[in-house]
Protein backbone atom coordinates (compact mmCIF):
# COMPACT_ATOMS: atom_id res chain seq x y z
CA UNK A 1 0.00 0.00 0.00
CA UNK A 2 0.98 3.38 -0.70
CA UNK A 3 0.22 6.62 1.37
CA UNK A 4 0.89 9.97 -0.67
CA UNK A 5 -1.45 13.01 1.49
CA UNK A 6 -2.61 15.97 -0.53
CA UNK A 7 -1.23 19.27 -0.13
CA UNK A 8 -3.71 20.76 2.71
CA UNK A 9 -6.73 22.85 1.96
CA UNK A 10 -8.86 24.78 4.10
CA UNK A 11 -11.68 23.04 5.23
CA UNK A 12 -14.65 24.27 7.00
CA UNK A 13 -15.98 20.84 6.96
CA UNK A 14 -13.67 19.71 9.68
CA UNK A 15 -13.71 20.88 13.48
CA UNK A 16 -10.31 22.69 13.89
CA UNK A 17 -8.82 19.97 16.36
CA UNK A 18 -12.00 18.05 16.47
CA UNK A 19 -12.15 13.99 15.43
CA UNK A 20 -12.51 13.95 11.90
CA UNK A 21 -12.63 10.64 11.50
CA UNK A 22 -15.55 10.20 13.82
CA UNK A 23 -17.27 13.28 12.40
CA UNK A 24 -16.62 12.04 8.92
CA UNK A 25 -17.95 8.36 9.32
CA UNK A 26 -20.97 9.64 11.32
CA UNK A 27 -21.54 12.19 7.67
CA UNK A 28 -21.32 9.28 5.75
CA UNK A 29 -23.26 6.73 7.43
CA UNK A 30 -26.19 9.20 8.10
CA UNK A 31 -26.55 10.17 4.63
CA UNK A 32 -26.32 6.34 3.31
CA UNK A 33 -28.21 3.62 4.38
CA UNK A 34 -25.38 1.35 3.33
CA UNK A 35 -22.50 2.65 4.71
CA UNK A 36 -21.17 1.43 8.61
CA UNK A 37 -20.80 3.74 10.59
CA UNK A 38 -18.40 1.06 13.15
CA UNK A 39 -16.87 -0.18 9.90
CA UNK A 40 -16.31 2.91 8.44
CA UNK A 41 -14.17 4.19 11.76
CA UNK A 42 -12.77 1.12 12.38
CA UNK A 43 -10.95 1.27 8.97
CA UNK A 44 -9.85 5.26 9.00
CA UNK A 45 -8.66 4.50 12.47
CA UNK A 46 -6.64 1.07 11.42
CA UNK A 47 -4.22 3.59 9.56
CA UNK A 48 -1.74 5.83 11.73
CA UNK A 49 -1.42 8.83 10.01
CA UNK A 50 -5.38 9.43 9.24
CA UNK A 51 -5.06 11.04 12.93
CA UNK A 52 -3.64 13.90 11.69
CA UNK A 53 -4.97 14.25 7.89
CA UNK A 54 -7.64 16.60 6.53
CA UNK A 55 -10.67 15.50 4.57
CA UNK A 56 -9.02 15.05 1.24
CA UNK A 57 -5.97 12.56 3.11
CA UNK A 58 -9.19 10.57 4.51
CA UNK A 59 -10.44 10.39 1.03
CA UNK A 60 -6.90 9.08 0.01
CA UNK A 61 -6.80 6.75 2.59
CA UNK A 62 -10.27 5.11 1.94
CA UNK A 63 -9.11 4.68 -1.60
CA UNK A 64 -5.86 3.38 -0.76
CA UNK A 65 -7.97 1.07 1.79
CA UNK A 66 -9.48 -0.36 -1.11
CA UNK A 67 -7.04 -0.68 -3.42
CA UNK A 68 -5.22 -2.98 -0.73
CA UNK A 69 -8.46 -5.09 -0.36
CA UNK A 70 -9.11 -5.66 -4.11
CA UNK A 71 -5.72 -6.86 -4.45
CA UNK A 72 -5.34 -9.04 -1.25
CA UNK A 73 -8.53 -10.18 -2.67
CA UNK A 74 -7.05 -10.95 -6.02
CA UNK A 75 -4.55 -13.22 -4.24
CA UNK A 76 -7.10 -14.96 -2.19
CA UNK A 77 -9.06 -15.37 -5.16
CA UNK A 78 -6.00 -17.27 -6.99
CA UNK A 79 -5.58 -19.24 -3.50
CA UNK A 80 -9.16 -20.07 -3.34
CA UNK A 81 -8.44 -21.24 -7.02
CA UNK A 82 -5.49 -23.11 -6.63
CA UNK A 83 -7.13 -24.78 -3.41
CA UNK A 84 -10.36 -25.33 -4.94
CA UNK A 85 -11.42 -28.66 -4.68
CA UNK A 86 -13.35 -28.38 -1.89
CA UNK A 87 -15.60 -26.16 -4.76
CA UNK A 88 -18.23 -27.58 -6.95
CA UNK A 89 -17.79 -26.23 -10.75
CA UNK A 90 -20.36 -23.29 -10.37
CA UNK A 91 -18.39 -21.92 -7.36
CA UNK A 92 -14.71 -22.52 -9.55
CA UNK A 93 -16.28 -20.64 -12.75
CA UNK A 94 -18.06 -17.66 -10.20
CA UNK A 95 -14.32 -17.41 -8.88
CA UNK A 96 -12.87 -17.15 -12.13
CA UNK A 97 -15.22 -14.49 -12.74
CA UNK A 98 -14.62 -12.25 -9.53
CA UNK A 99 -10.91 -12.81 -10.32
CA UNK A 100 -11.15 -10.92 -13.66
CA UNK A 101 -13.75 -8.63 -11.96
CA UNK A 102 -11.55 -7.96 -9.30
CA UNK A 103 -7.90 -7.59 -11.40
CA UNK A 104 -10.03 -4.91 -13.45
CA UNK A 105 -11.12 -2.98 -10.24
CA UNK A 106 -7.08 -3.04 -8.98
CA UNK A 107 -6.36 -1.06 -12.58
CA UNK A 108 -9.98 1.38 -11.86
CA UNK A 109 -8.74 2.48 -8.38
CA UNK A 110 -5.38 3.62 -9.53
CA UNK A 111 -7.46 5.58 -11.92
CA UNK A 112 -9.60 6.57 -9.09
CA UNK A 113 -6.59 7.83 -7.00
CA UNK A 114 -4.97 9.86 -9.62
CA UNK A 115 -8.29 11.30 -10.55
CA UNK A 116 -8.08 12.11 -6.94
CA UNK A 117 -4.91 13.82 -6.22
CA UNK A 118 -5.58 15.71 -9.68
CA UNK A 119 -8.60 16.74 -7.65
CA UNK A 120 -10.63 15.37 -10.49
CA UNK A 121 -13.32 14.47 -8.26
CA UNK A 122 -16.00 13.13 -10.89
CA UNK A 123 -13.73 11.24 -12.48
CA UNK A 124 -12.50 9.57 -9.26
CA UNK A 125 -16.03 9.19 -8.24
CA UNK A 126 -17.53 7.46 -11.85
CA UNK A 127 -14.28 4.93 -11.26
CA UNK A 128 -14.90 4.19 -7.82
CA UNK A 129 -18.78 3.30 -8.99
CA UNK A 130 -17.19 1.05 -11.54
CA UNK A 131 -15.20 -0.30 -9.04
CA UNK A 132 -18.42 -0.90 -6.94
CA UNK A 133 -20.29 -2.35 -9.88
CA UNK A 134 -17.31 -4.88 -9.95
CA UNK A 135 -17.22 -6.10 -6.73
CA UNK A 136 -21.22 -6.22 -7.12
CA UNK A 137 -21.26 -8.43 -10.18
CA UNK A 138 -18.59 -10.70 -8.31
CA UNK A 139 -21.35 -11.25 -5.18
CA UNK A 140 -24.16 -11.41 -7.56
CA UNK A 141 -22.29 -14.40 -9.46
CA UNK A 142 -22.94 -16.45 -6.46
CA UNK A 143 -26.03 -15.41 -5.65
CA UNK A 144 -27.44 -18.00 -8.34
CA UNK A 145 -27.02 -21.05 -6.58
CA UNK A 146 -28.01 -21.17 -2.82
CA UNK A 147 -24.78 -21.16 -0.27
CA UNK A 148 -22.31 -18.14 0.51
CA UNK A 149 -19.86 -16.45 -1.45
CA UNK A 150 -16.39 -17.44 -0.56
CA UNK A 151 -15.61 -13.65 -1.15
CA UNK A 152 -19.04 -12.12 1.25
CA UNK A 153 -16.36 -10.75 3.64
CA UNK A 154 -13.98 -8.82 0.87
CA UNK A 155 -16.72 -7.57 -0.98
CA UNK A 156 -18.52 -6.26 1.59
CA UNK A 157 -15.39 -4.57 3.07
CA UNK A 158 -14.12 -3.63 -0.65
CA UNK A 159 -18.06 -2.02 -1.19
CA UNK A 160 -18.13 -0.43 2.40
CA UNK A 161 -14.30 1.14 1.62
CA UNK A 162 -15.43 2.45 -1.51
CA UNK A 163 -19.01 4.08 -0.22
CA UNK A 164 -16.28 6.06 2.34
CA UNK A 165 -14.78 7.35 0.04
CA UNK A 166 -17.51 8.20 -2.37
CA UNK A 167 -18.98 10.08 0.44
CA UNK A 168 -15.68 11.81 1.01
CA UNK A 169 -15.74 13.26 -2.50
CA UNK A 170 -19.26 14.31 -2.15
CA UNK A 171 -18.18 16.12 1.11
CA UNK A 172 -14.97 18.15 -0.76
CA UNK A 173 -16.98 19.05 -4.07
CA UNK A 174 -19.58 20.44 -1.61
CA UNK A 175 -16.99 21.91 0.89
CA UNK A 176 -14.86 23.61 -1.85
CA UNK A 177 -17.90 24.83 -4.05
Amino acid sequence: MFLVIPREKSSNYAAASGDIIDQTCKTCADRSATTNYDFCLASLQAVPVSQATNLQGLGLIAMELALANAADTVSRTKELLINGTAFDPFVLDCLEDCLGLYLGTVMTLLDSVGAFLSEHYLNAQMSLSAAMEAVATCEEGFAEKRGVSPLAKENYDHLQLCNVALCIIHLLTHVSS
